[in-house]
């Protein structure tokens, strides 16, 4: 007779592949959720949604939103993995400096937004990719 067993898993633990998994769906809902408010934006409402970089002004494109976002959601992937491997707290630190790179993040919208309207445009893509991120991506940091 042939018996397999099954690993248990206690309620508040959860297994590599499946942090793996819940990440890397967090990172592509906020990627979806920025990628939604660009599209309302931009080709529904026809705004011209404009940054400037210096003396130049450059057109914030679907792929930059994209991009943007998905190095953004990876990065803080990275730096969870990092401070879940050397700190008892990584939980608490991580949502943090998740905070303090999210307001830091805002200042380049409010620096750099061509008018009004782009600048609050892009202010919510940023809030959006974190109210997105920060939640999904603390849920999975080990307890």
């Amino acid at each position: 007779m042939d018996t397999t067993t099954t690993p248990t898993v206690s309620a508040g633990t959860v297994t590599r592949p499946a942090r793996r998994r819940d990440r890397a769906l967090a990172v592509l809902a906020a990627t979806a959720a920025t990628l939604a408010v660009w599209v309302a934006a931009v080709p529904v409402a026809g705004m011209d949604l404009v940054a400037r970089n210096g003396g130049t002004e450059q057109s914030v494109t679907a792929v930059a939103v994209a991009v943007s976002t998905l190095l953004a959601g990876l990065a803080g992937w990275a730096l969870l993995a990092l401070l879940e491997r050397f700190t008892a707290r990584a939980r608490a630190v991580w949502t943090g400096v998740a905070g303090v790179a999210l307001l830091l993040s805002l200042l380049g919208p409010v620096s750099q937004g061509a008018g009004t309207v782009a600048i609050l445009t892009l202010v919510a893509l940023h809030l959006v990719a974190a109210a997105v991120l920060v939640p999904l991506l603390r849920r999975t940091a080990r307890r």
